[in-house]
Formats: C-alpha cells, structure tokens, sequence
C-alpha cells in the first residue's frame, strides 16, 4: 500500500480515541522526498497525557510489531512499530505543548533547532485529522519573523575557534579533526541559509539537504553542488572550496541584510592561527 494512503488508514484507528485532537503525516512523506528507506511519521496532538495503553491499543489493533517504546521525555511520546512491511514512527505531544513551542520560535525567536523542527513538521505536515486545529497552527508559523531571519544569520556566521586551525590540520595531515571542522562549518552555513531564506530548520543534522537547497532561492552560484565537492574532493581541495562557500555567504548576507554589521564575523572567517 502506497505510504500516503496507509498513513491514513492508520490515522483513522488513533482517532477513535477521544484523547486525541488532530493527527498528520511528517517527515519526508509530507514534503513528498519519499523513497523505498522512507518509514510513515505520525504527529498526535492530544487534549490529555495519554496512558500506556492508549498509545498501545492501536497497535494491538493492527497487529503491529513494537520496536521502541518510550516514555515521556522532553515533553514528548513517542513509539516505533512495524505494520504491513512498513515503519511507524509516532511523536505525542500535547496541543497545549506545541502551542507554547510555537510561541517561542515564532514569538520569542528562539533559535534552538529542536524547537524549530517541531515547528517546520507542523509548517510542512499533512493534516489527517481535526484539520481545523492543523490548519490554525499553520497560520500562526506562516510568516517567519525577521529577528529570528537576523539571529539566525548572525548566529551561524560565528564558525568557533577551531576554524582557525585549519591550515595546522592540513599540514598535519589530521583528517579526522579536519573533516569534523569542515563539517562543523557547513552546517553553520546550512542554518544561515535556512535563515536567510526565511525557513524554519526541519532537522538538526541538515537531513535530505539537497532537497532542502532546491527550495531555497536566495543562494550563492552552485552552492549545492560546491558544498558536496567539499566532502569528496581531497581535503586540501575540499578545504579551498569551502572557503570560497564562505566568501559567497557573507558576499550574500552583505547584499540580502546590508543593514547587519559583519565584520567581526569576516574577520574570524579568515583568520588563520600562525605557525610561528
């Protein structure tokens, strides 16, 4: 059965509990990035904490085979299960929870990437049920707030101290701590695009990038494309690479934001520690 309609089908059998106030699809399912690794992402909002048993009744109902079942932590339940050949993965929140994350990214302008991914799968997810509720948290994450555009610029142009090792990492042939750097950088250019582009980050590791990039329109030339070269030409080439990445950015920002002072961050993207 097709992700999308067996989704559905088993959103039908959580609702018929009356804890439950709205459930839809998340993950690479709702932005429609699926492939044959793709598993199904439920989200559940629920009026009350729900019990042990009715997070399991469902599954009992179809048979379904637990992988993990979890607690509650970080204000969340959740569960993994097996049903007709595909994986279930199910997230549980309080509405009353998801209401107050939306008010500290959106409101407040938290930059916290857990928070922001649970506002991106409510911006991308496919309501299934109690679409009215789905359909107000929608409206209230629909026009990103330019502080949170600004900090999240601001705060992923900083790439840390190790940065400035770079050329001693080269030299040394330290490959390890080279890539872990480089890696580092990247994904601090990964949320400073997210921001400039006015999108809330929907994973914390920059999951399904290159799907990512072709929605975003505000990019330096081949972005996508030089960021992949960083990774799988040699590293001296690699690291060169990823310095002109880092020209473009702050060259875009510059012209984006003209309003932000960089300097400080230009500076420390350059700077490189002496081998005196």
């Amino acid at each position: 059965m097709e992700l999308k309609a067996l989704a559905e089908k088993m959103a039908m059998v959580y609702a018929e509990n009356p804890k439950v106030e709205a459930i839809m699809i998340a993950g690479s399912v709702s932005r429609n990035w699926e492939d044959s690794y793709s598993d199904i992402e439920l989200h559940l909002l629920w009026r009350e904490a729900p019990e042990d048993t009715d997070r399991m009744a469902p599954i009992e109902k179809v048979k379904g085979n637990i992988i993990d079942f979890h607690e509650y932590e970080d204000e969340e339940w959740s569960e993994t299960y097996w049903h007709e050949g595909v994986k279930f993965e199910i997230s549980s929140f309080l509405s009353e929870t998801i209401n107050r994350v939306i008010d500290e990214v959106v409101l407040h302008h938290d930059t916290c990437l857990d928070l922001q991914c649970n506002v991106a799968s409510f911006e991308d997810g496919k309501p299934l049920f109690g679409h009215e509720l789905l359909l107000d948290l929608k409206g209230k994450i629909s026009v990103y707030p330019e502080v949170l555009r600004e900090k999240m610029v601001l705060e992923n142009l900083d790439f840390g101290g190790r940065w400035g090792n770079r050329e001693a990492l080269l030299y040394r042939e330290d490959w390890l701590m080279l890539y872990q750097v480089m890696v580092s950088v990247q994904s601090k250019l990964m949320g400073a695009m997210f921001g400039l582009n006015r999108m809330y980050v929907h994973h914390p590791a920059y999951k399904w990038q290159s799907q990512t990039l072709e929605r975003m329109s505000v990019l330096p030339a081949g972005f996508a494309e030089r960021m992949e070269q960083v990774l799988v030409l040699h590293p001296v080439e690699g690291l060169r690479v990823l310095e002109g990445i880092i020209r473009d950015v702050f060259a875009f920002v510059e012209r984006e934001m003209p309003f932000m002072d960089l300097r400080t961050f230009k500076e420390k993207s350059v700077f490189v520690r002496s081998n005196l």
